[in-house]
């Protein structure tokens, strides 16, 4: 993101908090432990004091794992206080109270800042890559999701706005939880057929999800919702989904974690996805057997088959 936007002509400083990242995306204008053989926009700098990366800035995009989006929006209120526009592509939930990272900011910059959520199907190689990429921008403030898309439009990064930031988020977050349950049904070699009732499935209970939450049904169908569940389920780029490979090839959580190198963002958001399905009394299978095996250790083997077992019914229901 930080390419692109230099590439759009913005005057772009990317914070990194690996001293050697910053070293090789300045020297070699390549970020080689994630994106190998890229060559990033040339007029991108990179630092890692947090402090000169935001003096000047009028706009922050954050893009850290959602578990440490909390921390990173402290460190910028203590350097900034609510000075900056806020826009963030992370994709998950507050870990420790499950919120909206929407409600984090609102608890920490005051309602009336004004942020924006980017959320989609884009993998990070492909966009560096300026492969065709569309997102969704929500935000709290119209005038704001539209200024956030006319930086980011080009003729190859289609930007839409939307208000609807529930919807927005809770897509980017779930999406991640039915990613490693399609890993688990390919590991096990369960097949196509079984992939899209998965990930079908998945998005009839992200709906009933949503609709108790306040989100939209068409933002769920949309890039957000539908159409990054569709990418993150099917395409082994998905570091979630190459996690649910690896639990059904009988890794251990922490070792599936070791094998990716990376973070995995639906172990939190299984978390989390759990106990909004008990809180609100919703029916939500895939998600039940997804967290007996991440948090409680049941087989992979074992979860796929308590999904097939389930009673007949109707569908939609």
């Amino acid at each position: 993101m930080a390419s692109h936007l230099a590439g759009c002509g913005h005057q772009v400083v990317l914070w990194s908090r690996r001293p050697e990242t910053a070293d090789t995306i300045t020297h070699q204008r390549e970020n080689t432990r994630y994106l190998p053989g890229i060559t990033l926009n040339a007029a991108l700098r990179c630092t890692t004091d947090m402090a000169s990366a935001v003096a000047a800035a009028n706009d922050v995009l954050v893009a850290v794992p959602s578990g440490s989006f909390g921390q990173i929006i402290d460190q910028l209120v203590a350097i900034r206080g609510n000075q900056c526009g806020v826009m963030w592509a992370c994709k998950g939930l507050d870990k420790d109270s499950g919120c909206f990272l929407s409600d984090l900011l609102d608890e920490k910059l005051g309602s009336d800042a004004r942020y924006a959520v980017l959320s989609g199907p884009t993998f990070a190689t492909e966009l560096a890559a300026r492969l065709p990429t569309a997102i969704t921008v929500a935000s709290n403030n119209p005038d704001y999701s539209l200024a956030v898309c006319e930086w980011l439009h080009t003729d190859r990064f289609r930007a839409y706005s939307s208000d609807d930031l529930i919807g927005v988020q809770l897509g980017g977050a779930l999406k991640n939880v039915y990613a490693i349950a399609a890993g688990i049904s390919d590991g096990l070699s369960f097949g196509a057929n079984a992939r899209v009732a998965l990930i079908t499935r998945g998005l009839a209970e992200l709906t009933r999800l949503g609709a108790k939450l306040g989100a939209r049904q068409e933002t769920l169908m949309g890039l957000s919702g539908m159409g990054d569940l569709v990418l993150t389920c099917t395409d082994n780029q998905s570091r979630n989904r190459r996690f649910g490979l690896a639990l059904a090839d009988g890794l251990s959580v922490d070792d599936a974690c070791r094998q990716i190198g990376q973070a995995v963002e639906g172990i939190a958001a299984t978390r989390v996805a759990a106990q909004l399905m008990q809180q609100h009394s919703i029916d939500m299978p895939v998600v039940e057997q997804v967290h007996a095996v991440v948090v409680e250790g049941k087989t992979a083997h074992s979860a796929v088959e308590a999904l097939l077992r389930r009673e007949r019914r109707r569908e939609g229901s």
